[in-house]
């Protein structure tokens, strides 16, 4: 979902998941308990229990430099699960791997890099802010994942949010991407290139990735389920009614659509099953093959001559 208008920056400020989802699942952990540990097992952490603040850290020379926040009490086990399970770090060298694979002119680091921040949010919901140049990703997206994975009868659900998790930062890494390199996307067409990075990095990343990509679609099923549940009364969940995404089931068919393409043979027992039809199949691997060479294509037109290969 983008978020508009928080009051922080006054700018738009793009997010993945969709607040119907977000609002769902944060009053489901709510009513389960207000402690701490029924919304996330404890990781490696302070002696408070609590990620100490980075902010006097060193910066590293990283295209995305990452910074915990101390968490709210209620996010305690939240952020110690985001940092033990380290997806903000594994997720944010892939992508400058990638993105410092097409030359120094589109490396991030060279210009400060885009901040990621990892913080208490309030509900809000992770998301890239244009205007302070940083993605945030919320401590308490992982008490919402959690609950709507334990809401579908998965225990535990740790895998199953750091999948989500990871997704969420590379969706978030290609508005962070699509900004700060300039390139020409319209808002609809940005959501949908940004769905697509996420894809694409997960994908890279081998079977592992392609697990994750699965149960980020998953995750667009479930809050699909959720949403047909609300009445029409209650309204889009963006303020306005605003919304650039693509509709949640639509997202997770485009994700399977893109790792059936990748290799038909490894995501055979995606075709015809569920969401992904036997005649949608048969154009994924073009699909998927487009998303791929688009942003190949467009990490490309940023490269100095001397950097591209052609």
């Amino acid at each position: 979902m983008r978020r508009w208008g928080s009051g922080r920056s006054g700018t738009v400020l793009y997010g993945r998941a969709r607040a119907g989802a977000r609002l769902r699942a944060g009053l489901a952990c709510a009513l389960l308990t207000l402690s701490a540990a029924a919304c996330g097992p404890s990781a490696t952490s302070s002696a408070s229990g609590a990620p100490e603040d980075d902010k006097g850290r060193p910066t590293p020379r990283t295209g995305f430099p990452i910074r915990y926040e101390p968490p709210s009490a209620p996010d305690r086990a939240n952020a110690a699960f985001l940092r033990g399970r380290r997806v903000l770090e594994q997720t944010s060298a892939a992508v400058d791997s990638f993105v410092d694979s097409f030359g120094p002119a589109v490396r991030l680091g060279r210009t400060g890099g885009v901040a990621v921040v990892a913080r208490s949010c309030g509900g809000e919901g992770s998301a890239y802010d244009p205007g302070a140049r940083r993605v945030e990703i919320c401590y308490d997206d992982v008490a919402q994942e959690r609950a709507l994975f334990e809401g579908a009868g998965v225990r535990p659900a740790d895998d199953e949010v750091a999948a989500v998790l990871a997704e969420t930062f590379f969706h978030e890494a290609g508005h962070a991407l699509a900004d700060v390199l300039g390139l020409d996307l319209g808002d609809r067409a940005e959501e949908d290139a940004a769905d697509q990075f996420a894809a694409l990095m997960l994908i890279r990343g081998g079977a592992a990735g392609e697990r994750q990509l699965r149960v980020a679609a998953r995750e667009y099923e479930l809050s699909a389920a959720g949403d047909a549940g609300r009445g029409p009364a209650e309204g889009p969940a963006d303020e306005g009614g605003r919304d650039e995404h693509s509709s949640d089931l639509v997202r997770a068919t485009n994700h399977l659509c893109y790792l059936y393409g990748a290799d038909p043979a490894r995501n055979a027992g995606l075709r015809g099953k569920g969401l992904l039809t036997s005649e949608r199949a048969g154009r994924c691997g073009e699909e998927w093959r487009g998303v791929r060479e688009a942003w190949q294509k467009r990490l490309a037109s940023v490269a100095a001559p001397s950097d591209r290969s052609d």
